[in-house]
C-alpha cells in the first residue's frame, strides 16, 4: 500500500501517562481521511515515544497499527449533533476558574486538560459547570508555540480541543467514573482557529448507558461563531 507512514507521538502529547492524547491521534487520522467529517474509533491505547504505522484505507479512511495490532481507525462520517448556543466568554471564564479550584478526581498531566500546562505546552481545556445551564465550558487562548506557519492552530490540535471537554461533561454532568477513556470521537472542523483569538469550548451530555457516556462538544469564538463540532463516546474502566 502506498502513502504509508511511520509516526511517533512525542511524550509531551500524552493523555494518560505513556498513552498518546486521544484527540491528537484522532486528528492525525482525520487528516489522512477523504472527508470533512470523520469518526475515529480507538481499539487499543496508542503509546507515546514508539513508532506506529499510519496508512490510508480503501474506504477513504485511515488506520493506525502497531505490527498486526489495530490501534485506531478513522472513517468518513456524518455529523448530526444539535449544538446549543455557546456560553459567553465571561460565563466560560467563570466555569474554568471553578474547575481549576476544584477539579474532579482522576485529572492527570494531559496535553488537553492538564492543570500545570501553559498556553504554549497544552490546550488547557479546563471545563467547569456553566451556571444555570447543563453545560461545561472553558475560555482559552492558544499560545503562539502551538501555531503553524500560518498562525493557525493545526487541525490535529483542533481535534484535540474537542476531546477533554467530553471527559469534563461526563464527570460533572453525568455519572462517568475516574479513568474513563475516549472510545470514539466524531468531528467536523468548520472554520480555522487563529492563535491569539479568544475561544470558548463547551460540552453537554447526550446520554448514558452503563459504562458508556455520550457527549456533544463544540468550539466557538468568543462571539459565538462555531469553529468545530464533535460527538464523543467515553467508556468507564471495568
Amino acid at each position: 500500500m502506498t502513502d504509508v507512514q511511520t509516526i511517533t507521538v512525542p511524550a509531551r502529547l500524552q493523555g494518560y501517562p505513556g498513552v498518546a492524547f486521544g484527540g491528537y491521534v484522532a486528528g492525525v487520522l482525520a487528516g489522512r481521511a477523504v472527508a470533512n467529517t470523520v469518526r475515529v474509533d480507538f481499539r487499543r491505547p496508542v503509546p507515546t515515544g514508539a513508532p506506529v504505522r499510519l496508512a490510508p484505507t480503501a474506504d477513504g479512511g485511515s488506520e493506525l497499527t502497531d505490527g498486526d495490532t489495530l490501534l485506531a481507525v478513522g472513517v468518513p462520517a456524518e455529523q448530526s449533533t444539535e449544538v446549543p448556543d455557546a456560553p459567553s466568554w465571561e460565563e466560560a471564564s467563570a466555569a474554568a476558574t471553578a474547575y481549576r479550584a476544584a477539579p474532579p478526581d482522576g485529572v492527570v498531566d494531559c496535553f488537553g486538560c492538564g492543570l500545570d500546562r501553559t498556553p504554549d505546552t497544552g490546550l488547557r481545556q479546563h471545563c467547569g459547570r456553566v451556571r444555570g445551564r447543563d453545560l461545561v465550558a472553558t475560555a482559552w487562548i492558544v499560545g503562539p508555540q502551538l501555531a503553524d506557519a500560518d498562525g493557525l492552530l493545526p487541525p490535529e490540535l483542533v481535534w484535540g480541543a474537542l476531546d477533554c471537554p467530553g471527559f469534563a461533561a461526563g464527570r460533572l454532568l453525568g455519572g462517568q467514573r475516574p479513568g474513563a477513556v475516549t472510545a470514539s470521537l466524531t468531528a467536523s472542523l468548520l472554520r480555522p482557529v487563529r492563535v491569539g483569538e479568544e475561544l470558548v469550548t463547551y460540552a453537554w451530555m447526550l446520554g448514558e448507558e452503563g459504562r458508556k457516556h455520550r457527549m456533544g462538544v463544540a468550539l466557538a469564538s468568543a462571539s459565538g461563531e462555531l469553529r468545530a463540532v464533535a460527538s464523543s463516546l467515553w467508556v468507564d474502566p471495568r
